[in-house]
């Protein structure tokens, strides 16, 4: 049974070693020498350094005197494992056939690279950054090879896309950061990054195409500041300054969306100021309150930024200042609430005022008047239009004899007694 067993090891051995030899005859170094990998579950050949193709060595791995495959194995310097499993990390040693040492090999496992996850962003309208992370954790050592090409639309119709110009490297700052930049770049252009993953197992390849105006995403507001103000107790006064990376130019500018709430209560309040500071009317009077702010491109171009670091401001308990003219200059005079030991202030008279009382406006009263002569003049015009209307559609008396009406004499003048005839 246990040479049946024997020799089934022995064939799959012998295929996986053929499989190996078919594909890859030795792994080429890849990182520090003596290091060689491998991936994980696969069939995988070590090739003892130092020694010539077919020379017979038998292998051990480091500190054992077990011995993993002899001279007769017929595979020469090369040791081949079926089925990598972690448990067969470490560091071999081969031997030739009187013992000698003639080589180490340290085995490292993993996988071979995925395409890795990429995304870019623009902090300002000139210049922009991508930045990228493994889709799969490879176990392996890694570097990444980034580099962009601009794409232009030739003719009015701009139907396709005409071949990219480039590629030109996308500089890794710091050398191996998981970021690279692009300077100069056109805001109404179109570009295509491409960021490869690589390790001792292979390469693969993320391709993504961005445009500018699409990836705008500022910096947050710098300097925010919120103050009181003074006499007011439910307004305090907000302000900040544009982000550093953000080049100063009339045409291309930001605007702004502030937040803010007290301190106790966890829904925000949102306003979009009009310039570089903004009046909070609405405060809680006492209560400290949190502002924060985010910038956007003012024609709503790419997205919002992220918030700024909060700021914290309380509403002002001072009275409003007074000003009271002394001489030529103005002096200011905070009204204060009076004393328990000073006077009292003279309490107003109940008796009526022989001067009448008129605050109203001089414009307000010609206006006034105004009105009143438009309203008399069209009464005088409609009762003429009236009066006329009447007299043109009112009976003509020669036009037959009267007809008697009711107020119409019971007995005619002439009948009377006493009066002559005419």
């Amino acid at each position: 049974m246990s040479s049946s067993c024997s020799g089934l090891s022995r064939v799959l051995v012998a295929v996986a070693a053929a499989l190996v030899s078919a594909s890859s005859p030795c792994p080429q170094a890849w990182g520090p020498p003596g290091v060689q990998y491998g991936q994980l579950g696969r069939a995988l050949m070590l090739c003892c350094p130092g020694v010539t193709a077919g020379a017979p060595v038998s292998w051990f791995r480091d500190g054992e005197t077990r011995l993993l495959q002899g001279p007769a194995s017929g595979l020469g310097p090369k040791l081949v494992l079926a089925r990598a499993e972690s448990t067969d990390e470490g560091t071999y040693t081969c031997r030739t056939l009187d013992g000698a040492l003639r080589g180490m090999v340290t085995l490292r496992l993993g996988y071979p690279p995925a395409r890795p996850v990429v995304s870019c962003r623009a902090a300002d309208y000139e210049n922009f950054s991508c930045t990228w992370s493994p889709s799969q954790v490879s176990g392996l050592p890694t570097r990444y090879l980034t580099s962009y090409r601009k794409k232009t639309v030739p003719g009015a119709d701009g139907q396709r896309m005409s071949p990219s110009t480039g590629p030109w490297p996308c500089l890794q700052d710091p050398p191996g950061a998981a970021r690279c930049i692009v300077h100069g770049a056109e805001f109404w252009s179109q570009y295509r990054i491409n960021v490869t993953e690589v390790n001792p197992l292979g390469a693969s390849t993320r391709l993504l195409d961005v445009s500018l105006q699409s990836i705008l995403r500022p910096d947050p507001p710098q300097g925010l500041r919120v103050e009181s103000v003074p006499g007011y107790p439910r307004r305090l006064r907000a302000s900040w300054t544009y982000p550093a990376s953000w080049p100063r130019q009339p045409h291309f500018l930001l605007k702004f969306r502030l937040q803010y709430r007290p301190a106790q209560h966890p829904a925000w309040s949102t306003v979009e100021p009009a310039g570089l500071e903004e009046v909070i009317t609405d405060a809680v009077a006492g209560l400290p309150h949190v502002v924060r702010v985010s910038a956007r491109d003012f024609l709503d171009a790419g997205t919002w930024s992220s918030w700024s670091p909060e700021a914290w401001g309380t509403p002002s308990t001072e009275p409003l200042p007074k000003e009271i003219p002394v001489g030529d200059q103005q002096h200011t005079q905070t009204e204060e609430e009076p004393q328990a030991d000073s006077p009292a202030p003279p309490k107003p008279s109940l008796l009526p005022d022989p001067q009448p009382l008129d605050h109203r406006d001089p414009l307000e009263q010609v206006a006034v008047l105004a009105s009143l002569g438009i309203f008399s003049f069209l009464g005088l015009v409609a009762g003429a239009l009236a009066l006329g209307l009447w007299l043109r559609l009112r009976p003509d008396e020669k036009d037959g004899p009267q007809k008697s009406g009711l107020l119409a004499p019971m007995i005619s003048v002439d009948k009377l007694p006493g009066v002559p005839n005419l």
